[in-house]
């Protein structure tokens, strides 16, 4: 079994599509090339940071048109620069 591991401040990010195909109201099926990417990914491996303010498991926002996109063993993944990371989701409790 093989595992991608990030290096020099790196993190993997899962981006497995919704297999679902997208239509218009109209019928109009929408290709994958067209879709606007979503920039909130689930974080799958982080390298050796030093106070690293996320962690495996965590949602993330992070910034767009960064990283590298690559398939590995039959998943899309987004390698991506730790410091490209904007933001992550937190529960919080309602007042």
């Amino acid at each position: 079994m093989k595992d991608l591991l990030p290096i020099n401040q790196n993190v993997i990010l899962d981006l497995t599509d919704d297999p679902k195909e997208q239509t218009t109201t109209s019928g109009i099926i929408i290709p994958d090339s067209a879709k606007e990417k979503p920039k909130f990914a689930k974080i799958l491996a982080v390298s050796n940071i030093e106070n690293v303010e996320v962690a495996v498991g965590d949602i993330v926002y992070y910034k767009e048109f960064s990283g590298t996109e690559t398939e590995f063993e039959g998943k899309k993944y987004l390698v991506l620069p730790y410091e490209d990371i904007l933001a992550k989701i937190v529960e919080t409790e309602a007042i």
